[in-house]
């Protein structure tokens, strides 16, 4: 079977009368988890963007929490489990303040979290690479944005 384009699923929704719409969604949200954390999200979340950027961090504060110190092994495995979590967040919001923030977030809380990050190589390349990709994503801002988030970026930087 091909799998249709998104402009040709596009054009086909747009036939298709609103109760069989609705049982599409319906249906597609059965079967995947992500599938039904995007609907909950467009349905009852796309409207107040700060509350859901502040729901994330909130979650993320509390993976924080129970992350262990104790080995860097399991703290790499932890980091990228919860910056995992947070860019399946960051795709739903499809904002890019939304992500410059959230990021910026994880990066204070990778620094602030008394992680020994000099010891192990992964854990630092993983810290650079979302610093670089902050970098970039805070060159396509507004002026008065870039400002405020290169500040912040600056704070973070090893």
């Amino acid at each position: 079977m091909k799998t249709a384009t998104v402009n040709e699923l596009k054009k086909e929704l747009q036939e298709v009368p609103h109760a069989r719409l609705v049982e599409l969604c319906v249906r597609l949200s059965k079967h995947k988890q992500e599938n039904k954390e995007l609907l909950t999200y467009l349905l009852f979340e796309a409207h107040d963007e700060q509350q859901y950027v502040e729901s994330v961090k909130a979650m993320m504060d509390e993976e924080f929490s129970q992350l262990s110190t104790a080995g860097l092994y399991f703290v790499k495995k932890n980091l990228r489990k919860i910056l995992r979590i947070t860019n399946k967040h960051i795709r739903y919001a499809a904002s890019k303040p939304a992500e410059i923030e959230l990021l910026l977030y994880f990066c204070r809380k990778v620094k602030t979290s008394g992680i020994r990050m000099r010891d192990s190589v992964a854990i630092m390349s993983l810290y650079a690479s979302q610093l670089k990709k902050i970098g970039k994503l805070i060159d396509g801002q507004h002026e008065d944005l870039q400002y405020d988030y290169r500040r912040e970026l600056e704070k973070l930087s090893v």
